[in-house]
């Protein structure tokens, strides 16, 4: 999903949202970054262990 300002929907497209959407897409990319971090963790376990 991508982070944006805007919210692209199948009828319109909208400029600005409310708080709460702001908060709701913050945390979806927190917990996007921190699987990502994870993930990148995990692999220098790996590459350690080689």
């Amino acid at each position: 999903m991508g982070y944006s300002c805007g919210v692209v929907s199948s009828s319109k497209v909208r400029s600005f949202l409310t708080k709460e959407e702001r908060i709701s897409l913050l945390k979806e990319y927190k917990d996007d970054l921190d699987k990502e971090s994870q993930g990148v963790a995990e692999r220098i376990k790996d590459l350690e262990k080689s």
